[in-house]
């Protein structure tokens, strides 16, 4: 697990980060344009050798190398990765292609494995991946350099999580502060409808603004991984951080009375047709971008209030004429409990072929150097601790960002991502489609139950 820390020093910390958080929220959003100009220019005094003016990195010149780097990431979040990739180039002289990956990774990796073109670095967005592509020998450690400039720059919560059997293997470049729900504030507004503090309060809100003429949620459900972001904020409040963790062990199952309160209190929300846009049959054919983009669109009549995701959703409010802080405002995830949940999830940098050339590119990621590239962008966090704030374009992912660093070790990592794939990231399988049956029919909560358990006891061989 990320953590090992009692379960008081964890609530304290996660009660830390989420009024850090929420803090950051109630001040004013509005979107502070950041200088995307190129700092590296303001050469520093005592430059050490090797490393460029404004850098902290030095890097091997690698002209002629050619390396493959294999994402899930489409859109914003590709063309933004691939500038990075570019600043790698033109320090080392390397090549290097990204390659369009898809869910599930592992799957797609096999195939380049078997076909004998695996990439050299692939960035795999779940603990349990990285675990698999070691046990089948996919994945090579780390080298030296990287774990050096992971040891610099990395909590030891983050360092861990990247860990299969004590050695080092992935460098989580990109982190998601997943306990956000996004709102349109003209539609708040209009309704008389305030920032919620409680889950209580949330079913009320979304009364208000259902209320005003406008469908309270917009829910991407035909990708299931949103949905099991759902039940995870509710069950980390609600259950508490120890139970989340045998949760995520399979060490209690998933008939388990917590998963029961869990799923009840989801139903709140999801048993009601009217609250959810196009009903939940509507929301079983909406993907996450469009699940935003429909929330931000449509002037004061959009098709939802509301959308829950993390940070990242400001990538794809970017795409429609809203504005962060003034259109588009967020409020962290109500607490269900007596603590609003803090779930993080990431994407980390593994080698499958080992070269200088895939380790320098490992070693970069691992730096702020890279990190910093894309802050500057939007729509993107790092845990790296050694990125400035002022990286962030504004003061919204500035805050979000370090509260992310002020959470340390004693954060909780997506659940779902901590599991074997084939129960946690599979399309059309397991927690996935376990949760898109329970959208379709929420009174049926032992059946859920049921089938929960039955394929979580399959994937992890128990």
């Amino acid at each position: 697990m990320v953590s090992t820390s009692s379960t008081h020093r964890t609530r304290r910390a996660a009660q830390t980060a989420a009024a850090l958080l929420a803090g950051a929220l109630a001040l004013s959003l509005t979107a502070c344009g950041g200088s995307d100009d190129d700092k590296s220019s303001d050469k520093p005094s005592g430059t050490a050798p090797g490393k460029e003016p404004g850098t902290s990195l030095s890097l091997p010149k690698l002209n002629g190398t050619t390396l493959e780097v294999a994402a899930v990431w489409t859109g914003a979040e590709q063309k933004n990765f691939k500038k990075v990739l570019a600043e790698f180039e033109r320090r080392t002289g390397a090549k290097v292609t990204f390659v369009p990956a898809q869910d599930p990774v592992i799957n797609f990796l096999g195939s380049k494995i078997a076909g004998g073109k695996p990439p050299d670095i692939a960035m795999l967005p779940q603990p349990g991946a990285i675990k698999q592509a070691v046990d089948k020998n996919w994945a090579k450690p780390l080298g030296a350099e990287a774990q050096a400039e992971l040891a610099k720059n990395y909590s030891q919560g983050w360092q861990d999580i990247g860990k299969v059997d004590g050695k080092q293997y992935g460098v989580y470049y990109k982190a998601a502060n997943k306990s956000l729900i996004w709102y349109n504030a003209k539609v708040f507004e209009n309704a008389g409808a305030g920032e919620p503090k409680t889950w209580k309060d949330l079913v009320s809100t979304a009364q208000t603004v259902y209320d005003s003429g406008v469908t309270p949620f917009s829910i991407g459900g035909a990708d299931g991984w949103t949905l099991t972001d759902w039940f995870e904020n509710v069950y980390l409040s609600q259950a508490g951080p120890e139970k989340y963790d045998q949760l995520a062990q399979h060490k209690i199952k998933w008939t388990d009375p917590s998963v029961k309160e869990a799923l009840t209190t989801l139903a709140e929300i999801w048993g009601k047709k009217d609250f959810i846009a196009g009903g939940a049959n509507g929301a079983l054919q909406t993907e996450f971008p469009a699940s935003v983009t429909q929330t931000f669109t449509g002037g004061d009549q959009p098709k939802a209030g509301m959308v829950f995701e993390g940070d990242f959703v400001q990538v794809n409010i970017g795409e429609t004429k809203a504005k962060v802080g003034t259109d588009a405002k967020v409020f962290p995830f109500p607490a269900v409990g007596d603590t609003a949940p803090v779930v993080s999830g990431g994407d980390a940098a593994v080698i499958l072929k080992d070269s200088k050339g895939a380790q320098a590119l490992a070693t970069f990621l691992a730096s702020p150097d890279a990190a910093t590239v894309q802050a500057k962008l939007g729509g993107y966090l790092s845990p790296n601790k050694s990125v400035d704030p002022s990286s962030y374009p504004n003061e919204v992912q500035r805050k979000m960002a370090e509260a992310l660093i002020a959470a340390g070790d004693d954060f909780r990592f997506d659940m779902s991502d901590q599991a074997p794939q084939a129960f946690g990231g599979t399309p059309g399988k397991g927690e996935w489609k376990d949760l898109q049956d329970f959208l379709k029919n929420p009174g049926d909560v032992a059946g859920t139950q049921q089938k929960l358990e039955q394929d979580a006891a399959q994937a992890y061989g128990s």
